[in-house]
């Protein structure tokens, strides 16, 4: 039965797959992601604590991201890599953050940016095999096979990447030109945007065999909608059965989830409603509401 994890402004509520709440962890207190490594959690609190759930429901906090701002994490085989403000990595040793150095270093790093001229941040992370891939946003998307030793930069800077996921050895990429995919590790890319109202993309997941996309007019959303369609290729049509006409916000990174080998999946919104599907986005049924605007959605089995 899955469950459904929110993380917001005031606690990481869990749900049940039929949208009865569970307990709220760090109630009153901001929640900025979590990331499942296996059985255990991980979560940055309050852009800058992380704290560890070893699958038991109790959380301890493990270390601190120093001077700047914890963006998103993943769990890689007993590695946990934290992502941070002003595009930095780091990996989690014991009881403190260990700089990625060789990701300060990484070629083309005097090339990002950001549209209103801030430092670029490290926006997500995703995992295949042996190899992990960080997006930069705005840097593309970097891949490491030998944990985080060396790195080569992947798809172009201007893509403007949104979002990293993997799935079934593809690579998958929400940019502000629509859908990016590869076959090839990252090597080469196809771009997909048959189907779409717009192409700015903030979220991917993958369900199935099937790939879900949210698009929207621009980086301040209007006209923001959800898409599905076929993992292996082809248009991509946008859900509407149980949904609103449109979404005023961005359905943003990391607020949309599902489980990859199942039919599961999930959103949340900046005005804090949570949607599901258990037909991989074919239909879907409000779950909650009320919310804090919703930053993380995470399901598990």
């Amino acid at each position: 039965m899955p469950r459904i994890l929110v993380a917001t402004p005031d606690g990481l509520h869990t749900f049940d797959e039929r949208g009865s709440p569970g307990p709220i962890h760090h109630a009153g207190r901001t929640v900025t992601t979590v990331a499942p490594d296996r059985e255990e959690l991980w979560a940055i609190v309050e852009g800058a604590e992380v704290w560890h759930d070893p699958g038991t429901g109790g959380w301890d906090h493990v270390a601190d991201v120093e001077r700047l701002r914890g963006t998103c994490l993943a769990g890689v085989d007993n590695d946990v890599f934290v992502g941070a403000s002003e595009a930095r990595l780091f990996r989690v040793a014991g009881h403190g953050l260990d700089p990625v150095e060789a990701f300060d270093r990484v070629e083309g790093r005097s090339g990002w940016y950001t549209p209103w001229g801030g430092p670029p941040d490290t926006r997500s992370i995703s995992e295949w095999g042996e190899a992990i891939y960080v997006n930069v946003h705005v840097g593309g998307i970097l891949r490491t096979e030998d944990r985080g030793l060396t790195w080569t930069p992947t798809i172009d800077v201007d893509a403007d990447v949104h979002q990293v996921a993997t799935a079934e050895g593809l690579v998958l990429a929400a940019c502000a030109g629509g859908l990016a995919m590869s076959v090839d590790r990252g090597g080469t890319w196809t771009f997909r945007t048959d189907g779409l109202h717009a192409p700015y993309a903030r979220a991917v997941a993958v369900s199935g065999d099937a790939v879900l996309l949210s698009c929207s007019n621009g980086p301040r959303g209007g006209h923001a909608a959800l898409y599905r369609g076929a993992l292996a290729g082809g248009a991509l049509e946008r859900c509407r059965t149980g949904l609103p006409e449109w979404f005023d916000d961005n359905i943003d990174t990391y607020c949309l989830d599902a489980l990859p080998e199942g039919s599961f999946a999930a959103f949340g919104t900046s005005d804090g409603r949570v949607f599901a599907s258990e037909d991989s986005g074919a239909t879907w049924l409000e779950l909650a509401g009320g919310l804090a605007p919703v930053r993380r959605v995470l399901v598990l089995p």
